[in-house]
């Protein structure tokens, strides 16, 4: 498992719940080590005991946990720049759903080792698209779930309403449906393809 994924577990748990429930996370997952390296691989097994052992600490569902995560990294002011990455997608939201089946060449292109979902999106008319994940291997059965996250979060950064369901698939396939309510539901996050660091946010405040 590249150590990218098991870092994004870990800096969501610390920076949402704090170092000592980490810590509790660590010693109730039985990791030999206490902290990841990005750029490292570890055995998948790992990251399932991972994810186990946060089960248990923070007493929630693997599948919320998940989606937690997703939205974590897009939403978190640590990580704004994947956000930034993810907005060159389009100018609006069905623009940037429609961006998706070219994310995993982009990532692949920053991380060559970086395995990710193969996405294919398909219109199914009144605004319903459903979108497929070809999940790795190596990613193991869930990993839709960070998806339905990180689309919910994009969202309100576009700032449009949208339905989100994780649909299920089988091991090798996931299913998302996204059902567009309202495009323009709200100003959502003010965002200019020049900026650069310093940018302003909505409120209008240096980010």
């Amino acid at each position: 498992m590249h150590g990218l994924i098991n870092r994004a577990i870990e800096r969501f748990i610390r920076d949402t719940y704090g170092r000592e429930v980490w810590g509790l996370v660590v010693a109730k997952a039985g990791l030999p080590v206490s902290a990841f390296e990005a750029m490292l691989s570890y055995e998948t097994h790992l990251t399932v005991d991972l994810l186990d052992g946060a089960e248990q600490v923070l007493d929630r569902a693997r599948e919320t946990i998940l989606e937690d995560i997703g939205t974590y990294l897009v939403s978190h002011s640590k990580l704004d720049p994947l956000r930034r990455l993810l907005r060159f997608g389009g100018v609006d939201f069905v623009e940037f759903l429609h961006s998706l089946d070219e994310l995993p060449g982009r990532a692949r292109l920053a991380v060559p080792d970086l395995e990710i979902p193969n996405l294919e999106l398909g219109e199914h008319g009144g605004n319903i698209y459903r979108l497929r994940c070809d999940v790795p291997t190596a990613a193991g059965p869930g990993f839709g779930h960070v998806l339905v996250g990180v689309l919910r979060a994009m969202a309100d950064d576009y700032g449009a309403l949208v339905l989100l369901d994780h649909m299920g698939g089988g091991p090798d396939v996931e299913i998302l449906q996204i059902q567009l309510l309202n495009e323009a539901h709200s100003a959502g996050k003010m965002f200019d393809l020049a900026a650069g660091h310093g940018a302003e946010t909505a409120e209008g405040r240096p980010e």
